[in-house]
Parts: structure tokens; C-alpha cells; sequence
């Protein structure tokens, strides 16, 4: 058993396509694994049907040790841990689990490209309160953008434009789930 304390979570880039057979044989290994998905509707000449897909294409996320990152890029289908150079890079926990929250929330989330500029917000009620983003409209909807700074990639989920309220406002001391956008030096 690993010492969750010890172990960070880390991005796997995997093979196009394999990233629930990776998850499968990871968590066979009893790794905890994380593969956000989402809904999408898929039209067929005779059918509509509803099939997931992975929020990060190509990408799932494991917690693992130090001890272990050598038997993680062994695993069939796995490519590599991503980082810089030849170190690996530690995913903040809070981006971990703002990406968990919204797979878990039941809201409309789909992947979307990142961010530079919008309004940074905070949701204050519903489903993903607490949680920070970046606001932006899509047409007449409202998305809070959540992006995973070492992937440089983002999710934008569908929330009521009366849940969000700016950052620019507010002075708290109160503990904020945050993820924002940086670029990679």
C-alpha cells in the first residue's frame, strides 16, 4: 500500500485512445487512478447514442510515489509521466480535484482550449461552490474555465450566471479550490 502522503498526482500521457486500458491495468496494479470523462452525443447514419470520452484526450492522471514512477512508464500504453526534461511534474492536488468536482457534479463539462485573458470568478453556490475559474460566454451560456497549468489544456462546465461572483471583489481568508492558466517557460 502506498503512503498517499509520500505520493503527488501526476499526468500520464498515453496512447491515443488507450486511456481506459491504461486506467484499467493501473488500478489493477492498485495505483489510484483518475480518468475524467464527459457525455457526448455521437450521430450515427441510423442512431444517436451517448459515449464518454476523456476530458484530456490522450491524458489521466495517477498518484504515485517516488519509488513507483519507474514501474508507472512500463505499463503498456503509457508513454511517459509529464514533465520538464527528465522530471517528472507534481499536479497541484486542488486542480485534481477541481477536475473531480466537475466530472462529479452532473453539470455539462466539455474539454476546451485554454485560456490567456477573461475575468477570473468564483462559484458561490450550487454544485461546484468554492471553486475559481475563469468566466466566459459561449453563445447565451456561462462556462467556468478550470484549466491543468501542466497539460495546458482546460475544461469549461455550464454554470447559472447568478452562481459566480468576481475575484476582483472579494479579500477572504477562506481556503479557495483555484486552477488558472500559465504558460510553460
Amino acid at each position: 500500500m502506498l503512503d498517499t502522503h509520500a505520493c503527488g498526482w501526476f499526468a500520464l500521457q498515453t496512447v491515443s485512445g488507450k486511456e481506459g486500458a491504461v486506467a484499467v491495468i493501473l488500478e489493477g496494479k492498485a495505483y489510484e487512478v483518475f480518468l475524467p470523462l464527459y457525455e457526448r452525443r455521437r450521430q450515427w447514419a441510423d442512431r444517436v447514442k451517448k459515449v464518454l470520452k476523456p476530458l484530456f484526450p490522450g491524458y489521466l492522471f495517477c498518484r504515485v510515489g517516488p519509488e513507483a514512477r519507474g514501474r508507472i512508464v512500463t505499463t503498456p500504453g503509457v508513454i511517459r509521466i509529464v514533465g520538464f526534461g527528465n522530471s517528472p511534474a507534481r499536479i497541484d492536488d486542488e486542480e485534481v480535484e477541481a477536475i473531480r468536482r466537475i466530472t462529479e457534479s452532473g453539470l455539462p463539462a466539455e474539454p476546451c482550449p485554454p485560456l490567456r485573458e477573461g475575468e477570473r470568478v468564483r462559484i458561490e453556490q450550487g454544485p461546484l461552490q468554492g471553486l475559481e475559474g475563469t468566466f466566459v460566454r459561449s453563445g447565451s451560456q456561462h462556462q467556468l474555465v478550470v484549466t491543468v497549468r501542466l497539460l495546458q489544456r482546460a475544461v469549461a462546465v455550464g454554470v447559472d450566471r447568478d452562481w459566480v461572483r468576481s475575484c476582483e471583489d472579494e479579500v477572504s481568508d477562506e481556503p479557495r479550490l483555484t486552477a488558472e492558466w500559465s504558460p510553460l517557460s
